[in-house]
């Protein structure tokens, strides 16, 4: 496809940003708005697009049972995405739980590998033994992908501690939902964090529902972004990709000179928690139409596109219809991809095999050290 645009790509658009809402914070520490351009505008809805349509041709591979296992799916929050990528750098950690194909691919994941990954063939991300969960990218300090609620908080903490050992200028983004907000383990690593100055970011992704239960019924204390008592904390529109991004700009800053910081994303999923999870024995259809009408994070650029004329409905068209065609490639060359051997079973266990005893699943097949 080539698509035109014209010789104001790079001229400057001002957008308003929503309300904060701050704790241990001044509101005038904070932006009022965002620039951007027609070519970064038009950039962000192509990625977000590709998102999307990532996250839904893995709904439709799990119903035709070629993929199995768990299944987390992120569409709807595609903006939260596209603002830490947007707001962060590759020398700044991120770490998340298990909603993480989005931060796979735009920390460098081709939609092939990770669909690959997914349907556990062997040209996926991690030659298909990781799955849905399991992402990681240590060349752009993406760290995971973490199956066990509230796991990557300590292991996110940990990372920040190392920037700062090491006299690093970056941060580590540690992702977790409003359900592993009530985790006793966020609040003793937020404490050391707190203590030591550590540049973490505790990003709170708030789409309402832990699982099945809303944060209602599950939390005392709503504010996920007072959680941290004497850490600062900001709550934003996690649907609006420029209120992300420069509030992680701040973050970083603040992080860098004073230590750590809470941030609660308000956000949506329309998919439920899983793929065993219909979505709609909690909360009802008509809800989650709402809030595609009104909220939708890619309509929201879209619109902002259309008003200042930066494209037309046809050429955002023309958009969707690429975004779309990349992930059908993807899918159709990975239900072809081979599947791994099993003697990868017994690789990976160990930085270096070969100087490590690996039982077999018969003593004969084992791998004995070099030195045996």
């Amino acid at each position: 496809m080539i698509f035109r645009i014209s010789r104001s790509c790079f001229s400057s658009i001002s957008v308003k940003l929503p309300p904060f809402k701050v704790h241990h914070l001044e509101l005038d520490q904070l932006p009022q708005t965002a620039t951007t351009t027609s070519a970064e505008l038009l950039a962000y809805y192509k990625s977000m697009q590709l998102q999307r349509r990532m996250e839904i041709a893995c709904d439709n591979l799990y119903k035709q049972r070629l993929i199995r296992g768990f299944l987390h799916l992120a569409d709807g929050q595609e903006s939260i995405y596209e603002g830490l990528h947007a707001g962060l750098t590759f020398d700044d950690c991120v770490i998340t739980a298990y909603r993480d194909h989005c931060i796979a691919l735009l920390r460098g994941d081709t939609p092939h590998q990770i669909i690959a990954e997914m349907m556990a063939k062997q040209t996926g991300s991690t030659k298909g033994k990781g799955g849905s969960m399991h992402y990681y990218k240590k060349a752009t300090n993406f760290y995971g992908g973490h199956g066990i609620v509230g796991a990557q908080i300590p292991l996110g903490t940990g990372l920040a501690f190392a920037q700062k050992y090491l006299k690093k200028p970056n941060v580590t983004l540690i992702m977790f939902g409003d359900g592993a907000a009530n985790q006793g383990q966020l609040y003793e690593a937020a404490n050391m964090a707190q203590l030591w100055h550590l540049p973490a970011i505790y990003f709170i992704e708030n789409n309402l529902f832990g699982m099945g239960t809303s944060i209602d019924r599950a939390s005392a204390n709503t504010k996920f972004y007072t959680r941290g008592d004497v850490i600062p904390g900001i709550q934003i529109d996690g649907n609006n990709v420029f209120q992300v991004r420069e509030t992680l700009k701040f973050a970083k800053k603040h992080c860098l000179e004073k230590g750590p910081i809470f941030i609660e994303a308000m956000t949506y999923r329309y998919h439920g928690h899983s793929m065993s999870d219909p979505g709609v024995t909690y909360r009802t259809r008509e809800e989650v139409q709402q809030q595609r009408k009104t909220r939708d994070c890619i309509n929201y650029v879209k619109n902002i596109i259309l008003e200042n004329k930066v494209a037309d409905e046809h050429q955002l068209e023309e958009i969707d219809n690429t975004a779309q065609n990349e992930i059908d490639i993807a899918v159709e060359q990975a239900k072809v991809d081979p599947v791994p051997p099993s003697t990868e079973l017994a690789t990976d266990v160990y930085v270096d095999n070969q100087n490590h005893f690996i039982r077999g699943i018969l003593y004969k097949d084992s791998i004995l050290p070099k030195s045996q």
